[in-house]
């Protein structure tokens, strides 16, 4: 027979469960802390090397191979020392400048010291930075290196418009300069969390705007200001080792998986995506170049194909987080048919002196790139983005204006630096060393004895 307490009983032993099965529950909504991931740090270490490796040896023999024999050796010494004093550079306050946060009306454009040498960072910090909402992620400090590669690659495209007549010490200042005045305030912009374009919406997944418009605009100014080659008469100079440039743009490509497919922070699917679209739109903007220089030439170039292939990179490089195949192809067909006439037709009129073409491709392909992202980005690939395809035309116009805002600064801010640097140390080289060579002059080597 049931007692008259059992009722009681009941409650009581009920209400002791609850109150103890309520904070468990508690913590099982509450958010959990984010911890490092072995798989996605594994995977971003591999990144950051092929990102490296798109400098050297990448960009080096890409460069070096289409100069004149007797100032390969300068360009292979270009990217070398980039390498080495970005480095310094970056870890020293570039990073913070870049990704830290300050204080007051200069947090959307400039970060500040916090982080300068990496202090306060340790080796079991998680980044901050993540893209997926995954608590799985990397740690802080593979986060920074896989950043510092971008820091070093973007002033050497630069390279390739002043190749030949510039002289080692002004390319040295100018380009640590750039780093810190251009590079690092455009990065912040873009991509840190405070950064005013970040914040306006401006999608640029692994450096359409920040690399290669900002290189690219860069570029352009160095070519006007030096004035052409001596000698040159805008006469297309002979590359003097093609095995070199396709070397060299092996090795970018290769190197690309890691530039775009790593700017998703995780081995997930979105790394997956961008890995796709990476190789079709080269491919496509390789066979694209191919077939436009056997149709108007009447034979195919290897320099031609290799080219066209660097720009279906570039051109894809904003977009690679954002668009499906079906995007990566018109990318990659549109960015040949650009580039070629940019670099065919334009630069010969317009009689400016590009030497390997920094503008005509990393320039021209970028803003192409940018502005294409604003069209063909699809909520399929991440949803909380859409292109003009899907109705989204306040996309394009955004993306419009990054490119503009960006290709002022830089152009603003290099013409400055150039004026500068021209006047204190100088910046051309003199017509006897550039006669003569810069390996020799600049260097005292020579790559062939």
């Amino acid at each position: 027979m049931k007692s008259k307490y059992t009722k009681y009983i009941g409650l009581s032993v009920a209400t002791m469960l609850v109150a103890g099965i309520t904070p468990l529950m508690a913590q099982d909504v509450a958010t959990p802390e984010p911890i490092i991931s072995t798989g996605n740090t594994a995977w971003m270490i591999v990144a950051t090397a092929l990102v490296f490796l798109m400098t050297l040896p990448g960009l080096a023999f890409f460069y070096g191979g289409l100069v004149r024999r007797k100032n390969v050796l300068n360009i292979l010494m270009q990217c070398f020392i980039l390498a080495a004093a970005i480095t310094v550079e970056w870890v020293a306050f570039g990073y913070s400048n870049a990704f830290g946060s300050s204080n007051g009306a200069l947090a959307p454009y400039i970060g500040g010291f916090d982080w300068a040498f990496l202090k306060g960072i340790g080796i079991s910090d998680v980044s901050p930075y993540y893209i997926s909402q995954s608590v799985d992620r990397i740690p802080h400090f593979v986060f920074i290196m896989f950043q510092c590669m971008f820091a070093i690659i973007t002033p050497a495209l630069i390279i390739g418009a002043f190749a030949e007549r510039i002289s080692f010490k002004g390319f040295f200042i100018f380009s640590l300069l750039w780093a810190v005045l251009v590079y690092n305030p455009v990065a912040h912009w873009v991509w840190s969390a405070d950064g005013w374009l970040y914040k306006l919406g401006a999608l640029d997944f692994a450096g359409g705007t920040v690399v290669h418009v900002n290189a690219g605009i860069a570029a352009l100014v160095m070519a006007l200001m030096l004035g052409k080659r001596r000698g040159v008469n805008g006469t297309p100079t002979v590359p003097h080792n093609i095995p070199f440039v396709v070397l060299g743009a092996g090795l970018l490509w290769f190197g690309w998986f890691g530039f775009n497919a790593g700017s998703g922070l995780a081995a997930d699917g979105l790394a997956a995506n961008a890995f796709l679209v990476t190789h079709v739109a080269a491919a496509t903007a390789a066979l694209t170049w191919a077939l436009i220089e056997w149709f108007y030439h009447g034979t195919p170039s290897t320099v031609g194909i290799a080219t066209g292939a660097v720009a279906g990179l570039v051109a894809i490089t904003p977009a690679a987080g954002f668009v499906g195949v079906g995007g990566a192809l018109a990318i990659g067909i549109a960015v040949s048919v650009v580039c070629f006439i940019m670099v065919s037709v334009v630069k010969h009129k317009a009689g400016y002196d590009d030497t390997l073409d920094a503008f005509g491709v990393h320039g021209v392909g970028g803003i192409l790139g940018a502005i294409l992202t604003g069209v063909f980005a699809t909520a399929s690939v991440q949803s909380a983005y859409s292109g003009a395809i899907e109705g989204n035309f306040k996309q394009v116009g955004i993306q419009l204006l990054a490119v503009v805002v960006v290709a002022v600064f830089t152009g603003v801010m290099t013409f400055i630096l150039f004026k500068i640097i021209d006047k204190t140390v100088g910046i051309k080289v003199k017509a006897v060393v550039e006669e003569e060579g810069l390996d020799i002059y600049e260097h005292g080597e020579s790559a062939y004895n």
